[in-house]
Order: C-alpha cells, then sequence, then structure tokens
C-alpha cells in the first residue's frame, strides 16, 4: 500500500512531537507522525532531572550556559551550535509551557530552578523528578488534540527510501542523495507500506539499548542512525556514549534500568564507597557535582579497586520531608525494594545513558540527505561535543525542531512527492520462524558493547568488539534477505550497525577526550606531542 504525507516524522518523543506541533500549524500539507510503540513510551519520558535554560537573568547570562556547555563538552562542541540553543532556549521553554507543560514554581510564582553537575549556576527548570514525563504528557495532549497530525503508533519504519530503491548508485561520494520517504512496517496487517512524503524527520531518540545495561527503554535500539548510515548519509561522533554515573544498582532491573537523577547531586547528595567512605576528592575539585563522564570513570574505578558492583549515593544528611518533597518518584521507587533513601545509602553504578554523537545536522537540522531531517537524540547538531552537560539535551530537541520546521516550512513548495518509488518486494521470503536467535543476538550485542566499549577502552577490547560484530553483521544479513520483515530483526540490524559505527568511530580517536577514554592513548592528541 503506498500514502502519502507532506511531512512524515518517524519518532514521537519531544523532539517527533515538538517539530508535528509546528509543521501542523503553517497548514503546508498533511503530517504523519510514525512510532513504533506508543507515544508515551519515548526516551523523553525517562528523563527525570530537568530541562536547561538561562531564567534567572539576576545571576545567570547567556555566555555562562555557553561556557558550561563548552567546558563539559570538552571544547569539541561546535560553538554555533551551543549559542544557537542557549540563546533561543527561553522561547523554547515559553512554547512547552503554551502547550501544556508545567513546571515547578516558588513562592514567588518563579521558576523553581535547580542546579546540576557542570553548571555554574541555578537554571535547570522541573517538574519534582519526573519532568520527562510531564514534558511527554503536556506535549501528546497537544498532539492528539490536533486534528492535522495523523498518529501512527506501533508501526515500525524499516528503511528511508533514496534513489538506490530506483537502481541508481549511491555511495558515501554521492552529493545529491534525496529521501522520499520510509517503508513502514504495519503490525496489523505485517505488510510493509509504502510512506511518500516531501519533507521527511527523524526523531527516533537513542542507542542505550546497544549496551546491556541502560537507563533507557528496550526501544532506544538506534533505529534512525542506522537507516541513515545505510543510506549513506553523515553520522557523526559516536564515540561519545554518556554513561550516567547513577543508575539504582538492582539486578532485576536492567532495560532500563532505574535513573537517579543528577538533580539529587545538585541537592546536596555525596558519592561514597558502601563503607561511607568519600571518593570524589581524589578525582575532581568538583566533587560529587563534576561532570558525567569525570563522575562514571571514577565510580568505575572505585569499584574495580575495591572488588565492589555498585557505590553509594546518601541524602541521609538533609532534611527527610524535604527530600520526599523533591524526590517523591525516587523515593517510592528505592522504598519498593527496601531501601529508605531518607535513612538509608541509595545502591548506584553507572549505566549507558545518552548518545552525543548521531546523524550529522546543521543548524536547521537537515542533513547531508536533501529532505531529511534530524532532530533529537538521533542527531549530532554539535551542541554536545565530547560530554553532554546535564539538561542539555530536552532543550537541544525542542530548539531544533522549531529550527527544522521553519526551515522546511520556507521550502517544501519546492519538493514533490515521487511517484516512482517502488513498493516494498518480499517475493521469495519466508515467515521467520527463529526469534530464539534473534533475542541471542541481541542479547550478545549488549555483553559486546559493554565489556569491549564501555567507559574505559583499549585498542585489544575495541578491535575485538569489531570482530564479533562483524561476524553477528553477516549472521543477521543472510537471515534479514530469507525473512519477511518484523520488528525484532529490524532491530537487531540497527543495533549492530550501531555498534558497529562506535566501535569504529573509538578506534579513529587516537586520544582520550570527553566521554571516550582509553588506556591506550591516555590524554589528549595535543597533549601527547
Amino acid at each position: 500500500m503506498i500514502r502519502k504525507f507532506d511531512f512524515l516524522i518517524i519518532g514521537g518523543g519531544v523532539a517527533g512531537m515538538s517539530f508535528a506541533l509546528k509543521v501542523a500549524k503553517s497548514g503546508k500539507g498533511k503530517v504523519a507522525l510514525v512510532c513504533k510503540t506508543t507515544l508515551d513510551e519515548a526516551n523523553t519520558a525517562k528523563a527525570q532531572g530537568g530541562i536547561a535554560s538561562v531564567t534567572n537573568l539576576k545571576v545567570d547570562n547567556f555566555e555562562k550556559h555557553i561556557e558550561d556547555t563548552m567546558i563539559a563538552g570538552d571544547y569539541i562542541s561546535d560553538i554555533k551550535a551551543v549559542e544557537h540553543v542557549v540563546r533561543n532556549a527561553p522561547a523554547a521553554i515559553d512554547d512547552l509551557v503554551k502547550w501544556g507543560v508545567n513546571f515547578d514554581k516558588n513562592e514567588n510564582g518563579e521558576f523553581d530552578l535547580h542546579r546540576e553537575g557542570g553548571h555554574s549556576e541555578f537554571r535547570i527548570l522541573h517538574h519534582a523528578d519526573d519532568t520527562g514525563f510531564e514534558i511527554q504528557r503536556g506535549l501528546m495532549q497537544a498532539v492528539r488534540r490536533n486534528k492535522k497530525i495523523t498518529v501512527l503508533e506501533n508501526h515500525y519504519a524499516v528503511e528511508i527510501i533514496t534513489q538506490h530503491h530506483m537502481g541508481i548508485e549511491v555511495t558515501r561520494k554521492s552529493k545529491d542523495i534525496e529521501c522520499y520517504g520510509a517503508y513502514i512496517l504495519d503490525p496489523d496487517t505485517k505488510k510493509v507500506d509504502t510512506f511518500l512524503s516531501r519533507v521527511t524527520l527523524m526523531a527516533t531518540g537513542g542507542t542505550g539499548a546497544v549496551y546491556a545495561t541502560t537507563s533507557n527503554p528496550n526501544i532506544a535500539t538506534g533505529d534512525g542512525i542506522a537507516m541513515v548510515y545505510r543510506a549513506k548519509g553523515t553520522v557523526k561522533d559516536m564515540e561519545f556514549v554518556q554513561f550516567h554515573p547513577t543508575v539504582l544498582y538492582n539486578p532485576a532491573e536492567t532495560h532500563p534500568a532505574y535513573l537517579i537523577t543528577e538533580a539529587m547531586r545538585g541537592y546536596g547528595g555525596i558519592l561514597r564507597l558502601p563503607n561511607g567512605e568519600e571518593f570524589m576528592q581524589k578525582y575532581d575539585k568538583r566533587l560529587s557535582l563534576a561532570p558525567r563522564d569525570i563522575v562514571a570513570r571514577a565510580i568505575d574505578r572505585e569499584m574495580k579497586i575495591h572488588g565492589i558492583n555498585h557505590v553509594c549515593l546518601d541524602v541521609t544528611h538533609k532534611d527527610p520531608e524535604e527530600t520526599k518533597h523533591h524526590f517523591p518518584n525516587i523515593y517510592a521507587k528505592c522504598k519498593s525494594i527496601g531501601i529508605d533513601i531518607t535513612k538509608d545509602y541509595i545502591p548506584v553504578c553507572p549505566s549507558a545513558h545518552y548518545m552525543c554523537g548521531g546523524i550529522k545536522v546543521d543548524l536547521n537540522g537537515e542533513s547531508s540527505i536533501h529532505r531529511l531531517y534530524a532532530v533529537g537524540e538521533c542527531s549530532c547538531t554539535g551542541l554536545h561535543g565530547g560530554n553532554r552537560l546535564a539538561s542539555n539535551s530536552l532543550i537541544e530537541a525542542v530548539v531544533y525542531a522549531k529550527s527544522a520546521a521553519e526551515h522546511c516550512i520556507q521550502v517544501i513548495d519546492n519538493y514533490k512527492f515521487n511517484d516512482e518509488i517502488p513498493e516494498w518486494n518480499d517475493e521469495g521470503t519466508m515467515t521467520n520462524e527463529e526469534n530464539v536467535l534473534i533475542e541471542q543476538d541481541k542479547r550478545e550485542v549488549g555483553q559486546v558493547m559493554s565489556n569491549y566499549v564501555g567507559i574505559v577502552r583499549s585498542d585489544l577490547r575495541l578491535h575485538r568488539a569489531w570482530k564479533r560484530l562483524d561476524l553477528l553483521y553477516e549472521e543477521t544479513e543472510e537471515l534479514f534477505k530469507r525473512v519477511k520483515p518484523t520488528k525484532d530483526i529490524c532491530e537487531l540490524r540497527n543495533m549492530i550497525n550501531v555498534g558497529y559505527l562506535i566501535t569504529r568511530q573509538a578506534i579513529e580517536r587516537k586520544e582520550s577526550r570527553g566521554l571516550h577514554y582509553t588506556i591506550d592513548y591516555p590524554k589528549h592528541a595535543y597533549d601527547q606531542k
């Protein structure tokens, strides 16, 4: 079946929904928002801490936020992207409020601002300790009320459509690659339909599920990044995987591991060994409020030195009622497994959390493939550089969704539907009966990535990962050609592609920088000369 939409949005988090609301308002055509599960299962909903924006001009300013971002990113960040996000952040907050998102306020009616690791000022807007959930709730209501937006839940994008599908050779050197839509799997018919579009947006979120333990939901398999890479689009900075230093240590939960927000350390939480000893003074003068890469490596090292599987976060010295007021969900979650955070230490360990790299885009959110935009965690705007500053991700998604929407509204009239695109051909394929192999291979990808491409790396580990992933790639591609597409096998393909990209780009970076730390090159490249 062939379906036509002027704007095709793949992904239903804050990035995809913000863009949908903007383009729907333009009246430039039909809008489809496709997500592979339901709208409320996006990565956005898992973000606890908050969203960063300069709002208290009495003590804060754009220059401070820009400098904090550059420092956290190890000066790899694109200064133009940083300025773009920071200076447009207040307007993005206004948009969220207009769409129905609520942020906590103090007794004076002003935003109740938090401070998080790496920030020099209090500039984190939040809604208790479930800010992402509140943003997702507000945007979902706005999207579902908008009759101009067609929401297609439980639909899975298999590939984006380019000239390649018309029999034209496309390589990484091709400068005129265009996106004409996507092939999308319908859960009811089990058929792959052809979705033609004039503009396509990737907003498919992150890659955490390629690791054995992650704060991301199971759906974070890097689909958009993998699809664009296979279509010969530019993918950048994949070696910079952010491991959140503090997820709740609970062996019963690995996907997703429960996040203990950075805001808890901003609130005054202290990292300790299980015996109560502090250790961050050995690693950074900012102690528990150091940037995430430093804290994650410090915890990883302490765990290895002492042979333990977690460290602890201590808020027992804080007022119990205030703690429960600020972190009601964390309090309830920990209480459910026998931990009273007002009296007991919280067992924590690092976990795969955020991808700083992704589909390379310009200031308009446009990728190297014409008519294809990317926003949110699947994109690489240049904002994060070597390491994401806490709470910069949600604001980046809203700012770039607006930039991408404004740009494509201006140019969409130049684009036509390509009616020469062939429908998906699965002739000669069979229904896959080997799901047990797919699930096993997914687990193997997670183990390979966690063991060899984790917080601390080496050339030996990276090359070992490369060999394992190469074997999995050959086996999976052979199976994919023989069977009808399913969500499971498509996710496995994407996980292997993403694992390969992280590993390859980690091998290519011959230095330790930002989130990429290797024992073979423990210093910056310019320090080694």
